[in-house]
């Protein structure tokens, strides 16, 4: 993790200024981002935090000009991918981006992935689509995502349909296929929150090891505050379609700025040691409540003390 106070910022991967987007209703027109300006470096995990209908998904979504227009109207703003303007772009210019250069990891594979096809033509079929890969050459380069990502058994399980595998196998599946064609930037929107506590786990940790690999930028849309301690470089608040506050995670932890930002930090639910903590091992826990092994685990954050006294950590 590094001190922005003392190291000058990296060049921007994905940047996005004054961004304004839209959704014209039939009897109205909901203004759900509000000239949000945030950016993102290679190599570099950004949180966008916020409660539902804070804007963060649809301020993702724009990054790929995937909300769905109409409604969506992009009124104003850049998003800058590589200095170039997405929201410039014609639809044929965005299919070579799409999954090429910038990737998304949605909440549900389940919604995500098609039911009628092999899931692993699914992963072949984006290289086949951004490049000149033979079959033969995309399906090895699938395999060898599959197994990247964890997956038992590749080759077996490139021949299963998504109904025959678990929802963190989905979940993985979806990570390989955003992956296999080496994305400058991945978007993960809630990628864990459709799954078992255990589960969510082995995703986060799997997400942190293949950006570190690939130095990637990573954007993560979530509402767990616990998930941001554990992944996150720099965190933005969001609220009304707008940023409230955006700095080092450890400082927007530690001396939030705004009054929204102490709100969300004041609904953490209490930490107690007797319940979440191993003293003999040291270790913390996530906003799953499972300890983070010693060589994955980021700097420990504590949350600031609450009005009785008590200290408490982002989540459970």
């Amino acid at each position: 993790m590094t001190d922005s106070a003392q190291t000058p910022p990296a060049e921007p991967v994905l940047e996005f200024r004054d961004l304004r987007v839209d959704f014209a209703l039939a009897t109205s027109t909901v203004h759900a981002v509000r000239g949000v300006n945030l950016s993102v470096a290679a190599g570099e995990t950004l949180a966008v935090v916020g409660e539902s209908g804070s804007g963060k998904s649809a301020t993702a979504l724009s990054a790929m000009r995937l909300n769905p227009e109409p409604p969506c109207v992009y009124a104003g703003g850049q998003v800058l991918l590589d200095g170039r303007d997405v929201l410039a772009l014609r639809e044929k210019e965005l299919r070579k981006i799409r999954g090429a250069r910038i990737s998304m990891v949605f909440q549900d594979p389940m919604t995500s992935l098609d039911p009628l096809q092999r899931v692993g033509d699914q992963v072949a079929e984006v290289l086949r689509l951004h490049g000149d890969h033979t079959r033969a050459e995309a399906r090895r380069a699938a395999l060898t995502a599959l197994d990247e990502v964890g997956i038992p058994d590749p080759e077996r399980r490139y021949r299963q349909y998504p109904h025959e595998l678990s929802g963190g196998l989905r979940q993985r599946v979806m990570i390989a296929s955003a992956l296999v064609a080496r994305p400058r930037v991945l978007i993960a929107d809630e990628p864990t929150t459709a799954l078992d506590v255990t589960v969510q786990r082995q995703i986060l940790e799997l997400l942190v090891r293949l950006q570190r690999r690939h130095g990637m930028a990573v954007l993560l849309i979530t509402h767990d505050l616990g998930v941001v301690a554990e992944t996150a470089d720099r965190v933005v608040v969001m609220r009304h379609g707008e940023v409230v506050e955006t700095g080092d995670v450890e400082q927007v932890f530690t001396r939030p700025a705004a009054p929204y930002t102490r709100e969300l930090l004041a609904a953490t639910p209490d930490w107690s040691p007797s319940h979440d903590h191993d003293p003999a091992a040291g270790d913390r826990r996530t906003a799953q409540g499972v300890p983070r092994p010693p060589a994955e685990r980021r700097r420990g954050r504590r949350l600031p003390h609450r009005p009785g006294g008590r200290d408490v950590r982002p989540g459970r």
